[in-house]
């Protein structure tokens, strides 16, 4: 898909299709108004008429309409005006796009990127609209025999902005969107391999391919007994009882000077998670291949990162594991050392994804971080919190809580921050060692971030939980490539600080 911006009149285009809005009562929108007038009223007779109210998900293909350059005109229903919100507008693109892409119009330029959201910018717009189009267009297929490839589908796109003025924001969001839409493709494509290729090493594989693509990334893989030689006892107790060993991938991405501190991505990468002896329930439990949705996102954000080619230092790291019962499994009750030196007793080894994250914590001290963010499918009851719409933040450090809550309203790839107080902590004491792996059902996101706080003293931190968010279940189910746009966001605001303060 190509993807382009500009500025002009709606009767001087000359497309296979234009693409105009319809708000709730039958009223054309500004482009849609400009239509009209060079048409002599054949759209508002249409809407007189009662052909389309202008409800969020009615559409109108009209064709030849009088003294209108464009083949087509696709009316979008964009609902009440005023009301129109963010969660909106992305409907009426992916509803635009699947129109266009079932309807043979190679080409179209779309005029619902004017549309005014609160709060919102020409940036933004352009943004969400390209991304909306790429995630409503993608589609997993590597495993069909007989694929389903539309005719004619749509090749080329043209959002139009109100003023020329405009056109610098919007070709920003442009070369943002593309970068974040890429890494979130690479982040479904890794989220949705079944999990007898996708496993431990393949993700290793995926990294190494990843550093051999773009220049500034360089890649390390730490295998078992590169594991074992470090004591990360912890992380190789949960990859113990599967026939796939245990790959920890390094993505070295180098875009700053050479003494500025790395920002460190943590990516959990249980390629999958039957339980271990503490067995999940068999239903749903195929789904389980998602439990590496953190290590796509980190690599799918790494992607991005190098597509952007921003001025700082990033290190992506794929914890890549599967958790798997056999004679040689850890067990509930075992006590494990980890890495940092601290003992965990075991209390079900379905909490598998803090035993592996732990020990990673406790490496990355090496790289003398700027800050940590790990990112995980770590707790259902992050589901029972916050649903399958918000990911759960949780962190000590306040700025570091703001820059991410910045970044997830910026990129409407949303986070909300949960508590973390010192009592919470209580509910992982333990009788036998310096803490359990679990601390009960009560606020067991919570207490699962205090258990990874225990390894993260020595910098700055912080956790997103997102279970939720990660992969969408049901008849369509696949990873929804977040929060791919949250971490883009995060490291795009963290890099134009960086060129701010080297120019002050």
């Amino acid at each position: 898909m190509e993807f382009s911006v500009k500025s002009g009149s709606p009767e001087k285009q000359r497309s296979a299709c234009i693409v105009v809005g319809v708000f709730e009562p039958r009223r054309l929108s500004r482009a849609g108004e400009q239509l009209d007038e060079i048409s002599e009223g054949y759209l508002s007779t249409l809407l007189r008429r009662g052909d389309i109210e202008g409800k969020i998900g009615q559409v109108l293909f009209l064709h030849n309409v009088p003294n209108v350059l464009s083949e087509r005109v696709l009316l979008v229903g964009c609902g009440k005006e005023r009301e129109l919100t963010e969660t909106q507008y992305k409907q009426i693109i992916a509803k635009t796009i699947t129109t266009l892409n079932d309807t043979g119009a190679l080409e179209a330029i779309c005029f619902l990127s004017e549309l005014h959201i609160k709060g919102r910018d020409t940036y933004w717009a352009v943004r969400q609209a390209i991304e909306a189009t790429q995630d409503c267009l993608y589609n997993f297929d590597q495993f069909k025999t007989n694929k389903e490839n539309t005719r004619r589908p749509l090749r080329k796109l043209t959002f139009n902005v109100t003023s020329r003025k405009e056109l610098a924001r919007a070709e920003l969001g442009l070369q943002h969107a593309l970068a974040v839409s890429s890494g979130a493709k690479a982040c479904k494509d890794l989220a949705n391999m079944p999990p007898n290729i996708c496993t431990p090493l393949y993700l290793s594989e995926q990294a190494i391919a990843l550093g051999q693509r773009f220049e500034k990334i360089t890649t390390e893989i730490v295998d078992s007994e590169q594991m074992a030689e470090l004591k990360m006892d912890s992380y190789l107790a949960v990859a113990k009882g599967s026939a796939n060993p245990a790959y920890m991938s390094l993505i070295k991405y180098n875009g700053g000077n050479a003494d500025q501190k790395p920002i460190v991505l943590v990516g959990k990468g249980l390629t999958f998670d039957s339980g271990g002896i503490s067995l999940k329930p068999g239903a749903g439990m195929d789904e389980m291949k998602y439990d590496m949705g953190g290590a796509a996102s980190v690599f799918g954000a790494m992607k991005a990162l190098a597509k952007l080619n921003l001025p700082i230092n990033v290190i992506g790291i794929l914890a890549g594991a599967e958790n798997m019962p056999a004679g040689n499994a850890y067990r509930p009750g075992d006590i494990l050392t980890t890495m940092s030196g601290q003992t965990v007793e075991v209390l079900n080894t379905d909490a598998e994804g803090r035993l592996v994250l732990c020990d990673v914590l406790t490496y990355v001290e090496r790289f003398e971080p700027d800050c940590v963010v790990d990112i995980a499918t770590l707790t259902g009851a992050c589901i029972m919190a916050l649903g399958h719409h918000i990911s759960g933040l949780m962190t000590p450090h306040k700025g570091l809580a703001h820059e991410l809550l910045s970044a997830s309203n910026q990129s409407s790839d949303k986070a909300w921050q949960l508590p973390m107080d010192d009592e919470f902590q209580k509910q992982l004491e333990s009788p036998f060692a310096d803490m359990a792996n679990i601390g009960g059902r009560p606020a067991g996101t919570i207490t699962a971030a205090c258990f990874l706080s225990r390894f993260t003293k020595s910098y700055t931190w912080a956790h997103l939980d997102v279970a939720g968010t990660a992969w969408r279940s049901g008849a369509n189910k696949g990873s929804t490539g977040r929060p791919v746009s949250l971490l883009t966001q995060f490291l795009i605001n963290r890099s134009e600080n960086e060129t701010t303060a080297a120019n002050s």
